[in-house]
């Protein structure tokens, strides 16, 4: 029996990073699992690599209406939803003097506007025990160069978290905030330009305390925590996966 055995689960952005590794350890402690994630390319190429136990539906968290198919289809298929893990995200680097109104859009419209519907989206389908991740980031609680936007998303998350714990007192749903460090995914990677990645990792790395970046792997460690009753009495909370980063 694992650790989310018989429980029905639902991982933004699982198509890769910490949503897809997440999305395998989920289903190895045994829950049914819905993945979603704006690339069918990349759905498919997940659903092959967790194999029996996951459900992939595409979709972009920061449409609406892409939300509205996503709870259609767990509605539909499993009744109800006992783990919300809202870690769809994205970001891009760019100084103060360098940010346009596009990009500052997009990255708002995805990991505060997306984080936000997905979980009020999701609430009907919820009841008591239920347990609600959203991805937050070390760069919600530091200074970034260049990374200023991404930073402050990640913020507003933090605090979405805490209003959202007093919000659902009563309800019994717990909602609490992970928060990695640097990462080797390829949305780290994908932050310079190619063959740039290696060296950027390897930047990060120096500024961490454990002398090296995390893994996927061990970020979805902590998301089975937060997951399972062994974090019962944990709401309103952030936990960082970070290396030391952002606590020393």
């Amino acid at each position: 029996m694992g650790k989310l055995a018989g429980k029905i689960a639902v991982v933004t952005g699982g198509n890769s990073g910490i949503g897809l590794a997440t999305a395998k350890r989920f289903v190895a402690e045994g829950a049914e699992v819905f993945i979603t994630g704006r690339r069918q390319e990349e759905l498919d190429r997940a659903v092959e690599e967790i194999g029996a136990g996951v459900t992939a539906v595409q979709g972009d968290v920061s449409r609406l209406d892409d939300l509205g198919r996503l709870f259609s289809a767990v509605r539909a298929k499993s009744g109800r939803i006992d783990v919300l893990f809202a870690n769809a995200g994205l970001g891009n680097m760019a100084p103060l003097g360098a940010i346009d109104e596009a990009s500052f859009d997009l990255t708002f419209n995805v990991n505060v506007k997306g984080t936000l519907f997905t979980v009020q989206k999701a609430l009907p389908l919820m009841q008591a025990g239920g347990s609600v991740i959203l991805t937050g980031s070390t760069t919600g609680s530091r200074g970034t160069p260049a990374f200023s936007v991404y930073s402050a998303t990640k913020a507003a998350v933090r605090n979405l978290a805490r209003s959202w714990a007093l919000d659902l007192r009563g309800t019994g749903i717990r909602v609490n905030v992970l928060s990695p460090g640097a990462t080797d995914t390829p949305g780290v990677r994908g932050l310079v330009n190619a063959g740039e990645d290696d060296a950027l990792l390897a930047s990060l790395a120096a500024q961490i305390p454990l002398g090296r970046v995390g893994n996927p792997e061990e970020t979805a460690a902590v998301a089975l925590f937060l997951a399972s009753d062994e974090s019962s009495f944990m709401t309103g909370s952030e936990v960082f996966v970070d290396g030391g980063a952002a606590q020393v």
